[in-house]
């Protein structure tokens, strides 16, 4: 149950739209104006404003001449995006120190550019914009041009300590490193999850395309026995029609023969079709041992052990999410087991449980609290076997989707799924997965699902 995707784990940075770098810039263009208009004329401070808006129109420069060179759709580099962002930096930079620097409220906008940065560039590119964001801070925080406060207000206006400004600073300096931590951990685990989804799909579209093809198999039947009767019924007539010792005789024999033959492939497929049974309604433990036999040559003893008579043994819709979640679970015990996996199942009116251990190692105790988490692996010390019999190809470094696609495909079909060790003196991993059963049992219905719902989707 190998996953392959085209691009590889971890190039998980697409680069930011050039539109949205662009739309973000004309609103801090439009605030930076307003700001200075305010404080200006309404607030009446002497700023130098000639200064202030010229580096404000570079702005709005930059912005017209890289929508007019570009399409606002095309998604920037990790590198142009980190030039463009240092920019918006520096530019913030050179108003505050026009401004008055720290002693400027707007010097928290220096999180601005390391926020969009943490939330879709690389932590390398956050990093430096982040020391870069840092290091300008400090820069106007040591020279800058001090603000004319008005003198009906405040007389010469009030003159902050050194030791408040290099606070700010320090302030400034944790709220890039915190905020932009905390913004690119976010942001990574959604890009985790949204890929591990799409991965998920990708391995669902596979086995429904395998599973269709008992459907497939069966229109065949249905479709193709019509034209055989023709072609059957006119060889007969040519046959009756042709004189004796025809030359052709031979060959309209072998025609009738021909068409005969295929009927009876056409039989053998409708007769499997007959009832769904072998491919859509199954028994647990058939489901089971479907499930099983794929693994069984790996010198790995699989034991099925299934409770004694009593209760009704529940049917499944043999649906492929089902199929694989419990198939990537019985591999993997088979690749950590030293010897021997153990499949145990019971069921009672009210649920239907399956329950998986193997003599191996056991869950890692640093990883059990994320398993089932995109990206979450650990090397199977059997893996050798299979990749030697299968595809003699190295497979230890997996993708730690496995056991996500399983747990996401079994909790789609309503089972809950628990992840733990044994308990000592055995050693190994257990995995239980329970499902309600009227969620799964299908036999009391046999156009759907239990009480007239309609059986389990597939997938």
């Amino acid at each position: 149950m190998m996953l392959s995707l085209e691009h590889p784990i971890g190039e998980r940075f697409f680069g930011l739209r050039l539109d949205t770098l662009i739309r973000l810039r004309w609103l801090a263009i439009s605030g930076q104006t307003l700001a200075i208009v305010v404080v200006h004329w309404l607030l009446g401070f002497s700023l130098p404003l000639g200064a202030c808006l010229a580096v404000v129109a570079l702005s709005a420069w930059l912005n017209l001449a890289l929508r007019l060179r570009n399409p606002g759709a095309r998604r920037l580099s990790d590198i142009e995006a980190a030039w463009l962002l240092a920019y918006d930096i520096l530019q913030l930079g050179a108003l505050l120190f026009l401004t008055g620097g720290l002693a400027n409220p707007f010097a928290f906008l220096f999180l601005a550019p390391v926020l969009i940065s943490a939330t879709a560039l690389s932590p390398r590119t956050t990093i430096l914009l982040g020391m870069l964001a840092a290091a300008c801070a400090a820069l106007v925080g040591l020279w800058q041009m001090p603000l004319p406060w008005s003198a009906d207000d405040l007389g010469a206006g009030p003159v902050l300590p050194p030791v408040y400004l290099a606070a700010i600073w320090v302030a400034l300096a944790i709220a890039i490193a915190f905020i932009g931590v905390h913004a690119w951990r976010v942001a990574e685990e959604t890009r985790e999850l949204s890929e591990a989804l799409a991965a998920t799909e990708l391995v669902l579209a596979r086995e429904q395309h395998l599973s269709a093809l008992d459907g497939m198999a069966a229109a065949a039947a249905h479709e193709l026995g019509t034209p055989l009767a023709t072609i059957t019924l006119v060889a007969k007539e040519l046959a009756r029609a042709l004189p004796a010792g025809s030359p052709m005789a031979d060959d309209i024999r072998l025609l009738g023969e021909q068409a005969q033959r295929c009927r009876a492939i056409l039989r053998t497929l409708t007769s499997l079709e007959a009832g769904d049974a072998p491919f859509d309604r199954m028994p647990l433990s058939h489901i089971l041992e479907d499930v099983v036999a794929p693994h069984r040559n790996f010198g790995i003893v699989i034991e099925v052990t299934l409770p004694a008579r009593g209760i009704d043994e529940p049917v499944i819709a043999r649906n492929p999410g089902l199929l694989y979640g419990l198939g990537n679970i019985v591999e993997n015990a088979v690749d950590f087991a030293a010897g021997r996996v153990n499949i145990v199942a019971n069921w009672n009116h009210a649920d239907v449980t399956v329950t998986i251990t193997d003599d191996g190692p056991g869950f890692p105790p640093e990883l059990i609290d994320s398993i089932g988490a995109p990206y979450v692996t650990s090397r199977g010390r059997n893996r050798w076997r299979r990749d030697a019999v299968e595809a003699g190809e190295d497979s230890s470094e997996g993708l730690g989707l496995g056991v996500f696609i399983a747990k996401t495909l079994l909790e789609r079909s309503g089972a809950e799924i628990a992840f733990a060790n044994r308990t000592a003196p055995a050693h190994g991993a257990s995995v239980t997965v329970r499902w309600p059963r009227a969620r799964v049992d299908i036999s009391g219905d046999p156009a759907g699902g239990p009480e007239g719902r309609p059986a389990a989707p597939r997938g």
